[in-house]
């Protein structure tokens, strides 16, 4: 009755006006229509939504289609396009590589190097990874000597991460004039059952370092009690014992993969344990990503980022195959 009453009052009150107006353009119908509270409210949600659509719509085809279109439109200074996935490409050949002899590289370890062991054909040296939408500077000795200078360059993992680490000790070397400048601090062979090797460049002043930890959390003896085919365990939630000496440097490269494996974890008798707790169920996958949960958690409070760059590198072909998968690295 209230709201009826009220209607009818302010409609009356603007055909009242109309009429003294003289203005035939409105009718008091148009003014009652107009007025009523519910379809002036659905009709301004209703726009309301439309708009907010548009522009969500519009935000998602800047974030996943403008902007990877702009990837190849936009380079930045050093030639290199801005925000360019550099892991999505192929392999090209290029005459020009290898960059570096690897049989003239005291370096290399034996088993990897296979120009020294007589192999014959070189083909398969003349590889050069080639991003899609842009293109990565060709490597510059003389330049990445004076980057490195006073630095200190480490290297954590497995033999993937040895065979890297390796790798690049022989391109820095290209630009040595003194190779005797260039050696393993405590004068060690390069050995895989090594747990530390560092080697200086003396005349720039910086080192370049390798700690094997292929799992990069701690492995160790199990809780007491436990069943007899747990030899030893992986603390999932622990880094391994010389996380402190891998801080205080200005590079820092992680890799760990290739040891989760059924034959080189549960076929040894290694499981897996969270606090004092055994984990005999767990997959190895939830393992693996439990244990690069510690790792990232690790890296946030321990490493400085301001000055450190942190990479984790990915997996990478095996270089063991047949049988040779059941042995240690």
């Amino acid at each position: 009755m209230a709201s009826a009453g009220l209607s009818r009052s302010v409609s009356a009150r603007f055909s009242y006006r109309s009429l003294n107006l003289n203005s035939p353009r409105v009718s008091s119908a148009a003014h009652r229509k107009w007025l009523v509270p519910g379809s002036f409210f659905n009709a301004l949600v209703l726009v309301f939504f439309f708009v907010s659509l548009v522009l969500v719509l519009c935000c998602i085809l800047y974030l996943y289609w403008f902007r990877y279109l702009a990837r190849g439109l936009v380079p930045s200074f050093n030639g290199v396009v801005e925000g360019c996935d550099v892991f999505d490409g192929n392999w090209v050949r290029d005459e020009t590589f290898p960059l570096y002899n690897s049989s003239l590289c005291p370096f290399v370890e034996r088993g990897f190097n296979c120009l020294a062991n007589g192999r014959e054909d070189r083909e398969y040296l003349q590889w050069r990874w080639k991003p899609r939408l842009c293109e990565i500077p060709r490597f510059d000795v003389r330049d990445m000597l004076q980057r490195l200078r006073g630095k200190r360059i480490v290297f954590v993992g497995d033999s993937m991460s040895r065979t890297q680490w390796e790798s690049l000790i022989c391109l820095l070397m290209t630009g040595v004039e003194d190779p005797k400048g260039v050696y393993e601090v405590n004068g060690n062979s390069i050995s895989k059952t090594i747990q530390f090797l560092s080697v200086q460049f003396r005349s720039f002043n910086f080192t370049v370092e390798f700690f094997r930890s292929v799992f990069l959390v701690q492995q160790g003896l199990p809780p007491r009690n436990g069943p007899k085919r747990v030899k030893m365990t992986l603390k999932l939630d622990k880094m391994d014992f010389m996380n402190q000496r891998w801080v205080d440097s200005d590079i820092l490269i992680f890799n760990s993969g290739h040891w989760w494996t059924p034959t080189k974890l549960f076929d040894v008798g290694c499981y897996f344990q969270v606090g004092g707790s055994l984990k005999l169920g767990m997959p190895i996958t939830s393992a693996f990503r439990l244990a690069l949960e510690t790792w990232a958690s690790w890296v946030e409070s321990m490493v400085n980022t301001n000055r450190t760059h942190v990479f984790f590198r990915t997996f990478e072909p095996s270089h063991w195959s047949g049988l040779g998968q059941k042995l240690v690295k």
